[in-house]
């Protein structure tokens, strides 16, 4: 009840020891709470928090408009409530590599077990639109350094993201992988790689796990998780996917609404209440409150 059973500390553990092992982790975006208890209730290995998400739930673009804190505290409730470990998208790490260093700092005191900083210049734009672009490797590897510098914990998983692919190519995006590797990154998230093709060449040439990114609507044809693992990849993340499902809903639920003045039509389509209990463990703290107040007067 209200809090994971495991400290910060044991769910870095535990995603290291899966990265160690065969099996692809599979990690959903989460876009509160709620969602992250069903995604650990449904079996995966990870929750993943999109930064993208944390800005649409805000109501703005994902443009680099949200704040550390604003992103640390939404990644601190969602990985608060499940004993998977969370992984949060931290944009270019919030300014300059001293802001990456203590974006590290508050993301491991905030109970996180990975990360990732990318290589795009400030604003950001989403991976999969164009118009983006990126910083000179140089200032990436001074990122990555910094970011590992400041890991006090050794198990905090620090992913590199490069955008390289869209921008410069395929030679570049290997090239730049390669380097932040060797700076320190455990992980290297690929971004807009568009098929098997160039994954192959990527895990070929690239000295480090990689980390996919199935997003719809976007530059990556939507691979499965046992494609992915065929092809070589050590993680795969979701990180719209419950979002987008979400809202569509909410918009079909609305106009349903609006034209006929009742949700009767769309009640089949709901979580029960009772469902909704089940996943909130609502007994258990009926059971808790009995045990405190069992006396009488």
């Amino acid at each position: 009840m209200l809090f994971s059973q495991l400290s910060g500390s044991e769910k870095r553990q535990k995603l290291r020891q899966r990265l160690a092992e065969d099996a692809i982790i599979r990690a959903p975006g989460a876009f509160s709470p709620l969602v992250a208890m069903e995604i650990e209730r449904a079996g995966f290995e990870a929750v993943y928090v999109s930064g993208a998400v944390v800005a649409a739930d805000l109501g703005l673009p994902d443009i680099g408009l949200t704040t550390l804190t604003e992103v640390a505290n939404r990644a601190e409730q969602i990985a608060r409530v499940t004993d998977l470990p969370t992984i949060v998208d931290c944009d270019t790490g919030f300014g300059e590599p001293m802001s990456a260093a203590r974006t590290i700092r508050l993301m491991e005191e905030r109970g996180l077990a990975g990360l990732h900083l990318e290589d795009q210049v400030n604003p950001k734009r989403c991976g999969h639109l164009d118009g983006k672009d990126v910083v000179g490797a140089d200032e990436m590897v001074r990122r990555i350094k910094a970011a590992v510098d400041a890991r006090r914990d050794e198990n905090l998983l620090i992913i590199a993201r490069t955008d390289a692919m869209a921008i410069e190519g395929r030679e570049s995006m290997i090239d730049r992988a390669n380097r932040y590797a060797a700076a320190g990154a455990d992980i290297i998230f690929a971004e807009a790689l568009s098929g098997p093709e160039d994954w192959r060449a990527a895990m070929a040439a690239i000295d480090a796990p990689l980390l996919a990114n199935m997003t719809e609507f976007g530059k990556s044809e939507l691979l499965s998780a046992g494609e992915l693992q065929d092809l070589g990849a050590r993680i795969v993340i979701y990180p719209v996917t419950s979002l987008r499902v979400a809202m569509k809903a909410v918009t079909d639920t609305l106009e349903e609404i609006g034209r006929t003045g009742t949700q009767r039509a769309v009640v089949d389509r709901m979580q029960t209440r009772q469902e909704l209990y089940d996943l909130l463990r609502y007994e258990e703290y009926n059971v808790f409150d009995k045990q405190l107040y069992d006396f009488k007067l």
